[in-house]
């Protein structure tokens, strides 16, 4: 392929122009000590850390240390609390928590069961002793009878019945108050009766998760290590991405102590860590040995490595973060939280990519490739005959081919998505075996299935009388999706009023979501017409019901957030426009096809047996907005990594297509090892018994195995080679105005200071490589 330069034009004022080739002569050179500070700063720190590495590592070591530290004195706990600010159902569940103050309190059922029946003297008198026992457990208030005449709680053959357990305050349940209910339940176990938590009890419980994050770094070791064939070059991202983690999940539990953080975030905020951490250690490394190949003294390498891969993580971390913090235009705590918490763990893994590693390379040296694996080849940094190349080479030539033949592929994987319903997992997907799917299992047996969702039906009487509530209860009873209906109680006040409502189908059982339909929209005001009384429902499925119809007002301003501010960034790195919109659009495609995979997996059921999932069940409702954030800003970064390098060839010699074929060429590799890393760190967590982490898992997975296949290895190769130069189109204002913060390597000596020594071959130096 012939090479072609392209040669600047003359500025015109407002009118669009190509970012072409420039030469040391161009006059957008003259002011470039103003518009490359941030490569000059990361120079600085790279080439500090790598001269004075004991210092940066001490530092980092108190600092870790300090965090530890803390977080095991003030830390708090994950916090699963959740609210929905403005809907009804959070409305509701305020109201009866501020008039019914005597029912704000924690409950846990504990469910009891036998073959032989429950109604025997011997079976009664073991369940009066463990309820005497529970009630002196410290802060319990109330333990309720299964054989109360009032409101037995006995299934109708007698063989399963259960007691709620009522704590002095709505915290969460202890390991020691679950401790305290074992040593009580222990005469009902010695009787033969089968004893099994629901509830905060279970939660107290703690059944085991797993160690997927071990895993996670067991596969990236040997990932690394093929990719390195060195164990010393393989263990620095791994022990970059451990201290990362271990400060950053520190800071997080000093955070719990402040502000309520669920379990889910944590999780979430682990993952990211390992993976986005490993990764861009991965980048920086890769460069600093290139750069040590060249024959640059150690320090030197290291701050230019810092000045160029690290500028690329810095912009493709800065992206992730964007796009997590995006979640905050949701308008729910939770997501807020988890999306806070996620952005503060990629920005500990940038800090210690473009700190610690260069501390750690400056103290193993040229040491880095020491204690070779053998078998394990190096190979140089772009080799025009390998299979990467070729392929990039055959996708460039027949573009419109290989391009539509992906998309379709994509576009078919999505296909499930437009039958995506929300809903909340519940313990009827927990494993089997566990205590909390056993006692949902028992409880749905003896009592029906509804009775594991409740509604809770809520009546702001508006200053009517009680006679406003006559006939209420009997509308709601003559509905044929109610099994059953509690008693109408008042509050001390009686300006509010209250009544459960038992559905006759699942909590999950889309026969649910439209029983509380017509209760909102028909028998509930058609009961109370005529009075000032208003209704409101609430409950599990009523939240849920909420939640997902919030989530779906806020998308478009979500989306439009989201990937409104990723393309400025991308606008910056690139100084493009097409580049930026092509990248929102294949993202886009990716995305709904890894949508598509999670809705056939788990709300079809296919091979979800072999995940360990045994029950279809709703996606989990806040997982779509979340796990956009997080795979639109993952999705940036190997287009940052990959089309630095297509810019920067482009810049050299002005052939867009033989560019394409470079930069997809000498970078496939190490994005390839990038990408497993951070599957094989995703797809860990599939192994974790939560059902939700199971979610996160599989999508963030198949979403990478799908971005570094059919999106960088055929999409963006097909659509660059498409647009052709006009890739790197910029018009002329947005030209003048946009800082140029040259993220690639040509004219790689002005990017650093003046006392930085140029760049150039020692004597005797080795051919650069890649990993």
């Amino acid at each position: 392929m012939k090479t072609r330069v392209i040669q600047d034009e003359p500025e015109e004022p407002l009118r669009p122009r190509y970012d072409s080739p420039r030469t040391s002569d161009s006059p957008r050179t003259s002011d470039r000590s103003e518009r490359l500070t941030m490569s000059r700063l990361l120079y600085r720190i790279g080439h500090f850390s790598g001269r004075h590495p004991w210092r940066v590592l001490v530092t980092w070591l108190a600092i870790v240390a300090a965090a530890f530290l803390l977080n095991q004195s003030v830390g708090g706990a994950n916090d699963e609390s959740f609210r929905l600010p403005g809907a009804e159902s959070q409305k509701a569940a305020d109201a009866l928590r501020d008039r019914f103050p005597q029912e704000t309190v924690a409950t846990s059922d504990i469910v009891f069961h036998s073959d032989e029946g429950l109604t025997g003297p011997a079976a009664k008198a073991a369940l009066a002793r463990a309820r005497t026992d529970l009630a002196a457990i410290p802060h319990v208030i109330a333990v309720s009878d299964p054989y109360d005449a009032r409101s037995p709680t006995v299934s109708r053959d007698g063989r399963i019945a259960f007691t709620t357990v009522a704590f002095d305050s709505n915290e969460k349940i202890t390991a020691a108050q679950f401790d305290a209910a074992q040593q009580a339940i222990e005469p009902a176990r010695a009787a033969g009766l089968q004893v099994e938590y629901g509830g905060g009890l279970a939660e107290a419980k703690g059944d085991d998760g797993g160690n997927s994050e071990m895993l996670g770094i067991g596969l990236a070791v040997v990932i690394l290590a093929i990719a390195f064939g060195s164990l010393v070059a393989m263990s620095l991202p791994v022990v970059v991405a451990l201290a990362a983690l271990l400060f950053g999940i520190s800071v997080i539990g000093i955070l719990s102590g402040v502000v309520d953080v669920p379990k889910i975030a944590t999780v979430v905020a682990m993952m990211l860590g390992l993976g986005v951490g490993i990764d861009y250690a991965l980048f920086v490394l890769t460069r600093y040995r290139q750069n040590l190949a060249g024959g640059m003294p150690v320090p030197e390498a290291a701050g230019r490595a810092n000045a160029t891969a690290g500028l690329s993580v810095l912009f493709a971390g800065i992206t992730v973060i964007v796009a997590i913090v995006g979640l905050q235009v949701a308008g729910i705590p939770m997501l807020t939280v988890m999306g806070w918490i996620s952005a503060l763990m990629v920005a500990v893994t940038l800090l210690a990519a473009l700190t610690l590693l260069p501390a750690m390379l400056g103290l193993v040296g040229t040491r880095v490739d020491s204690l070779r694996i053998p078998l394990v080849k190096r190979r140089p940094t772009y080799n025009p005959r390998s299979k990467s190349s070729r392929w990039s080479a055959l996708v460039v030539r027949k573009p419109l081919r290989y391009g539509i033949a992906a998309a379709v592929l994509l576009g078919a994987l999505a296909v499930p998505v437009f039958s995506m319903r929300l809903g909340i997992p519940d313990a009827g997907n927990d494993p089997p075996g566990t205590t909390t799917r056993t006692s949902y299992d028992l409880l749905a047996e003896g009592f029906g299935p509804g009775v594991n969702g409740p509604l809770q039906v809520v009546i702001e009487l508006n200053g009517a009388d009680r006679s406003a509530l006559d006939g209420v209860d009997t509308a709601v009873r003559a509905d044929p999706g109610v099994a059953s209906v509690g008693a109408i109680a008042l509050s001390p006040k009686n300006d509010l009023a209250a009544f459960s409502v038992t559905p006759a189908t699942a909590p999950q059982n889309a026969a649910t979501d439209r029983l509380v339909d017509r209760l909102r929209d028909d028998v509930l005001p058609t009961a109370l017409r005529g009075t000032d009384a208003a209704p409101m429902l609430t409950g599990e499925t009523a939240m849920v019901k909420d939640l997902s119809a919030q989530l779906q007002a806020r998308m478009l301003w979500f989306l439009g957030a989201v990937i409104g501010l990723s393309f400025i960034v991308l606008m910056i790195v690139f100084r493009s426009v097409l580049v930026p919109l092509k990248a929102a659009a294949l993202n886009l495609l990716s995305i709904g096809a890894s949508y598509g995979v999670v809705v056939a997996v788990f709300q079809w059921g296919w091979g979800a047996s072999l995940l360990g999932v045994h029950e279809t069940m709703p996606i989990f409702s806040l997982a779509p907005m979340l796990m956009f954030a997080v795979l639109f800003g993952l999705s940036m970064d190997y287009e940052v990594f990959l089309l630095s390098r297509v810019r920067e060839q482009y810049r050299r010699h002005g052939d867009p297509h033989a560019a394409i074929i470079e930069g997809v060429g000498s970078t496939a590799r190490v994005i390839t090892s990038a990408a497993l890393i951070m599957i094989g760190v995703f797809g860990a967590f599939v192994l974790d018994p939560n059902v939700q982490t199971k979610v996160f898992g599989v999508g963030l997975s198949v979403a990478v195995l799908l971005d570094v296949t059919l999106v960088r290895m055929v999409l963006v190769p097909s659509a660059m080679s498409l647009l052709g130069r006009h890739a790197w189109w910029l018009p002329g204002p947005l030209d003048r105005i946009l800082p140029d913060i040259h993220p690639d390597m040509d004219d790689a000596d002005a990017l650093l200071p003046a006392d930085a020594p140029s760049e150039g071959k020692t004597p005797g130096a080795r051919p650069a490589e890649l990993v």
